[in-house]
């Protein structure tokens, strides 16, 4: 039995701190390389849409006085760097990923750990850490929806995708990665995925993946 083959027909989309202050040129914290995965990142989410797979969109909201922020960008943050503040712009999804029925971000509810619907199979949930299952509902969120599948995208490989891909793990979830989706690959993580069991995918070979799938 090969227990880490992706279940397609049964997996969720998890894009990572694709916000507008992370991704866009020139924004406060931009990652170079989000904003060209971008187009990749937004033809996988359609196929997903289309074959109603859920869809999660993991934030960072870091309040402006520095309260819920890392350690490592805490002082930044206490002395006026606006980075994904609470209700902004650009704390915001970026445009190319968000569905058709997207309205503002409520970040009361998203602090309170509360997963905000965006879409009919499309949510929105906020992380304090790099981590997507750490102090967040998460898991639970996803057994309860029969998800053992996680297909992850989005910004900055080596802290937020990396760290959620190895809480994913020791949760025992199955676990697809899509390098052309994801800003910061570098070849050595990508050994390093593929040494825990992660299925590394093209996007065009997970678009293929999908659509032969299913619908869930």
């Amino acid at each position: 039995m090969n227990y880490t083959q992706p279940h397609w027909n049964s997996s969720a989309i998890m894009t990572i701190d694709t916000q507008n202050d992370f991704t866009l040129d020139g924004a406060p914290a931009q990652i170079a390389g989000t904003s060209a995965v971008l187009p990749n990142m937004a033809r996988l989410l359609e196929v997903c849409r289309a074959q109603k797979l859920p869809v999660i969109h993991v934030i960072r909201l870091y309040k402006e006085d520095g309260s819920n922020v890392d350690l490592c960008r805490r002082e930044a943050v206490e002395r006026g760097a606006r980075i994904a503040a609470p209700s902004t712009k650009g704390a915001e999804l970026v445009r190319e990923i968000r569905p058709a029925a997207y309205t503002a971000l409520d970040a009361d509810l998203l602090l309170k750990g509360d997963f905000q619907l965006v879409g009919s199979q499309e949510w929105v949930m906020y992380k304090p850490r790099w981590g997507a299952f750490y102090q967040t509902r998460l898991e639970t969120f996803l057994r309860e929806r029969g998800i053992d599948t996680l297909v992850f995208i989005g910004c900055n490989f080596p802290n937020c995708p990396r760290t959620s891909i190895y809480e994913a793990s020791e949760r025992d979830f199955r676990i697809v990665m899509i390098p052309d989706a994801m800003s910061q690959v570098y070849e050595k993580g990508l050994q390093e995925m593929s040494n825990i069991g992660v299925h590394i995918s093209s996007s065009e070979e997970a678009i293929s993946a999908i659509q032969a799938g299913g619908q869930r």
